[in-house]
């Protein structure tokens, strides 16, 4: 009797040790699955996150492109040379937007550089009346500070593919009027807006973009 109790003791913690190594090993199993699992929940926060900043940036862009739109219908007006509407030439140099013509020493932020307040060589249209030229400039200013609110290295372009480069217009009559806001995306964006070529007309650019083309 007592010699088959022996033995069961003995079977009995053969077998708890037998059991605590597989217990161990599933533990292992475990943690190597979730160690796994959670390096999957990292990398669709870290890929989620560039989307994110894409689609912010995507919907202010087609806010102020429809805003150039806008500004350059309300700015319109009868051409001299010609039936239809122009608009002033400043519209279209490339020097009223983005900041060209201005400076800022800090390096910091372009909104708050150059958007937290009216620089002095920005003309006042809000305070006063304003020529053309000076409305264009004005104009150029805010749209530019529109795109970079939430983005800082937005870049806004207007240009106008000019039927008549005889006459004193940069935009003549039924001329079309092409608005592009750029930005640049990672390797983890959107790589499906990096295929249009007037996103990216160089070889190597990875740039998202909004554009609109219009006819005044």
């Amino acid at each position: 009797m007592v010699l088959h109790n022996a033995r069961t003791q003995c079977i009995s913690e053969a077998r708890l040790n037998k059991q605590a190594g597989v217990g161990l090993i599933e533990i292992l199993i475990t943690l190597f699955i979730l160690a796994i699992g959670l390096l999957g929940v990292a990398a669709l926060q870290f890929t989620g996150s560039f989307a994110n900043k894409d689609a912010i940036s995507r919907t202010q862009a087609e806010m102020v492109a429809t805003q150039v739109a806008e500004r350059l219908r309300a700015a319109a007006r009868p051409a001299t040379m010609g039936d239809g509407m122009v608009a002033s030439n400043t519209y279209f140099n490339a020097d009223s937007y983005n900041f060209a013509s201005l400076s800022c020493q800090s390096g910091s932020h372009p909104y708050r550089c150059f958007c937290l307040s009216r620089p002095t060589s920005i003309p006042n249209c809000e305070g006063q009346v304003c020529n053309e030229s000076d409305m264009a400039l004005y104009d150029g200013w805010a749209l530019s500070c529109a795109a970079v609110q939430t983005n800082p290295q937005t870049l806004l372009a207007v240009s106008c593919d000019d039927s008549n480069t005889g006459d004193i217009y940069s935009c003549s009559v039924g001329s079309r009027i092409s608005i592009l806001l750029t930005w640049p995306v990672t390797s983890s964006g959107n790589q499906i807006t990096t295929l249009n070529q007037r996103c990216n007309p160089n070889t190597g650019d990875s740039n998202g973009c909004v554009f609109k083309d219009i006819t005044l």
